[in-house]
């Protein structure tokens, strides 16, 4: 009995891959790919793009190549497909000799249905001499984008894919994406010289999605809060640079979450084990720089958050993609801040003027996108070519803008001034020049081109910068304009435009978030950045009782704990002797000392207000392992004089000084007496130890203003609150 080519691939679904039925255009593009047409697939993350070319491998003669920028996709796939009984291997960097002439030997044997080659392993001559011998059903080219220099992730050894291939014969490609703006999709179809290839274009939305970008304020906080919520989940944390991944797995294992590292700067054995420990459930959560994820096939990650903010929307897209790829629940988060656009910029600075200039712009969509309080959905999916209704995601509250939407207006006038603007300049410019032209600044190019002598120069000066640009981009969103394809930045007038210019009509449009307001980052939960943010009512009530305390023990109330101390307490309700140590300027040995009544009054406050305690929001430090401290501590525990501890750390006087009242203010007990003596007599330290017994607080500019007229220098004055607080706080 002959079997079909199409029951061929509906029997190898099930038998393989278990599934009953193809998704979307699934079926269509495999048999696009097995009629040995060029295939052009874009298709968002999870939706099933991996099959497209596994499955035609399998029936097909032969050994189908797939190029992967990845090492940790390679292997992910290759096991997945080992396990489902089919011969895959891959060839790059990992392989000893003897496993690279292995696998040489069973691909030309016939073997081998899928072949994972790195496009660095693709160029050596070698390679190329041993594929030439092969039989090559066809090539498909992973995570595509990478050819393009206009897309967010471009490898120049891409680039040379094309010609390569040309040397192996007339074999079909199938090149495939999740992210690709329109521009990058003609740069992708043009270096590939298949323009003529059937495109295969999916819905970008995904629907189970839910988007938010927050503030970057108190994100540790944040963090350990939106993990609590969602514990036992499996999630990924991306960030930027290797240390802050570092910091942040630590960080987050301190505070009970099973978490581990993966960036390029770990032995290969430590990322392999690190990925397999999250794929396999025995990690929760990774913290990874964009190395990680590309590819990987773990459905059931829950929330995908960005630490730091990425430098591009189609990075971005690509990375939240990797939540809810099961179609469950998936959150994605992003902590915005200008600082962290202004930091991305810098490190632009020294790459080629063009590069340079496509980084900016990808960056400026960025912050388009996290400023913006249109819906998330249109914003994105007009990023990649594909109108949406914001009322399909606002009915469902499927992101932060459509569930909080800010106040409407009426934007007729404006879009008007915006359109007559772009069409006066010549339609050759981009929002900077237009927003320039519209509030009459004489910028450089302004002049040149006499675009100060329009009509519309300046029409719009009463608005700020920030106005007009969210104006240009929301004249985008509505269709109105539209993106040059082949000037990267530079913005038409769209047909839709045009007839809005004869027959204009009220559009609402809503002013971008606010994000100039300073609240720290990333440091540590402290009181630089809780103030104004704690329970006043609270508050009071702990100063209340700070005095009522220290009148009993007939000591200073900053003894007994200091204002910030205070504030934290009334932000995160510790109602436990754990949480309440964790508090900054407390530590377990004040907790013991003065602790009990403030977690009572604490403990009543929270039952009567009916608040969420510190055991959801409380967030624990790292345990501080700087050497210097360490050595700080041993060498005064041995009696050293702290000009030679300073000599020894090549650090001034004053530094360590610093670093000890640290030390002492996080609860660690110093006995300096055998220093504070031999530069004092008892006298004068008597004196000051009754000043701070006394003084309303251990401010010492406070006690210099006092003690003005005694002749006591500032760091004797700083030695002896060291030793008082040593004796009576910790």
């Amino acid at each position: 009995m002959v079997v079909s080519q199409e029951e061929e691939i509906k029997d190898k679904l099930k038998e393989v891959f278990g599934f009953s039925g193809f998704r979307g255009t699934q079926e269509k593009i495999i048999k696009n790919i097995l009629a040995g047409k060029n295939t052009f697939v874009l298709m968002p993350t999870g939706a099933g793009k991996s099959l497209c070319y596994q499955l035609p491998a399998i029936v097909s003669e032969g050994t189908a190549i797939v190029i992967s920028p990845l090492i940790a996709l390679m292997k992910n796939q290759v096991d997945q497909m080992n396990a489902f009984g089919i011969n895959a291997q891959f060839l790059n960097s990992t392989l000893s000799r003897a496993e690279v002439k292995r696998v040489k030997e069973d691909t030309l044997s016939g073997e081998v249905k899928l072949l994972y080659v790195a496009p660095e392993s693709l160029t050596k001559e070698e390679n190329v001499a041993f594929l030439k011998e092969a039989t090559i059903s066809f090539a498909a080219i992973d995570e595509a984008h990478c050819i393009s220099e206009w897309g967010h992730d471009f490898r120049p050894e891409y680039r040379r894919i094309k010609s390569i291939i040309g040397q192996l014969g007339d074999i079909p490609i199938i090149a495939l994406t999740a992210t690709a703006t329109p521009k990058v999709q003609l740069d992708i179809q043009k270096n590939l010289n298949m323009e003529d290839a059937d495109v295969f274009k999916s819905s970008f939305n995904r629907g189970n999605l839910y988007y938010e970008v927050r503030p970057k304020v108190q994100v540790k906080k944040q963090l350990i809060k939106f993990i609590k919520e969602h514990k036992g989940k499996s999630g990924i944390i991306y960030c930027l640079s290797r240390k802050k991944v570092e910091e942040i797995a630590e960080f987050l294992r301190v505070n009970d979450v099973n978490a581990a590292p993966y960036h390029a700067g770990l032995d290969s054995s430590v990322r392999m084990k690190n990925q397999d420990d999250f794929l396999n459930e025995d990690v929760d959560v990774i913290v990874a720089t964009i190395a990680f994820g590309m590819g990987i096939d773990k459905p059931d990650v829950r929330f995908v958050i960005h630490y730091d903010t990425p430098k591009s929307l189609e990075g971005y897209y690509q990375e939240t993609g990797r939540a809810g790829r099961d179609g469950l629940e998936g959150k994605c988060v992003m902590f915005y801040s200008l600082d962290d656009i202004i930091k991305l910029e810098k490190f632009n600075k020294d790459k080629p003027v063009t590069e340079r200039e496509n980084a900016k712009l990808l960056l400026e969509e960025m912050s388009a996108y996290a400023e913006s309080s249109v819906c998330r959905r249109v914003q994105l999916l007009h990023y990649f070519g594909e109108e949406y209704t914001a009322s399909d995601c606002t009915d469902q509250g499927m992101c932060d803008n459509c569930d909080h939407p800010k106040a409407k207006f009426d934007g007729q006038k404006y879009i008007e001034l915006v359109l007559e603007t772009a069409q006066k300049t010549g339609e050759r410019f981009g929002i900077g020049h237009l927003v320039n032209v519209i509030r009459g600044i004489e910028s450089q190019y302004v002049k040149s081109y006499d675009h100060n002598k329009l009509d519309v120069f300046k029409k719009g000066s009463e608005e700020t910068e920030v106005f007009w640009r969210s104006l240009v981009r929301q004249t985008l969103l509505n269709e109105l304009l539209k993106k040059d394809i082949e000037t990267l930045g530079v913005l038409k007038l769209s047909d839709k435009g045009l007839e809005y210019m004869k027959n204009p009509y009220p559009i609402e449009l809503s002013k971008d978030k606010d994000y100039t307001v300073d609240g720290g980052d990333d440091d540590d939960f402290s009181s630089n950045n809780v103030t104004k943010a704690y329970d006043e009512g609270l508050f009071d009530l702990l100063k209340g009782l700070r005095k009522k305390v220290a009148k009993q023990k007939n000591l200073p109330p900053y003894v007994i704990f200091q204002d910030p101390s205070l504030e934290e307490m009334a932000t995160t309700y510790p109602t436990t002797k754990e949480d309440l140590a964790q508090v900054n300027g407390v530590g377990m040995g004040k907790v013991v000392k003065f602790g009990k009544p403030f977690l009572e009054l604490i403990e009543n406050y929270v039952e009567e207000n009916d608040i969420e305690t510190a055991t959801e929001v409380v967030i624990k430090s790292a345990i501080n392992k700087s050497k210097i401290k360490i050595f700080i501590i041993q060498q005064i525990d041995k009696k050293v004089g702290l000009e030679e501890i300073a000599d020894a750390k090549g650090v001034s006087y004053d530094e360590i000084i610093t670093e000890i009242e640290n030390i002492c203010y996080s609860g660690t007990k110093l006995n300096l007496d055998y220093y504070i003596d031999q530069i004092m007599d008892e006298d004068r330290q008597d004196d000051l130890y009754d000043y701070f017994l006394t003084a309303d607080t251990d401010d010492i500019d406070v006690a210099m203003d006092e003690l003005e007229y005694d002749d006591y220098s500032e760091d004797e004055v700083r030695l002896m609150r060291i030793k008082f607080m040593s004796e009576y706080a910790n």
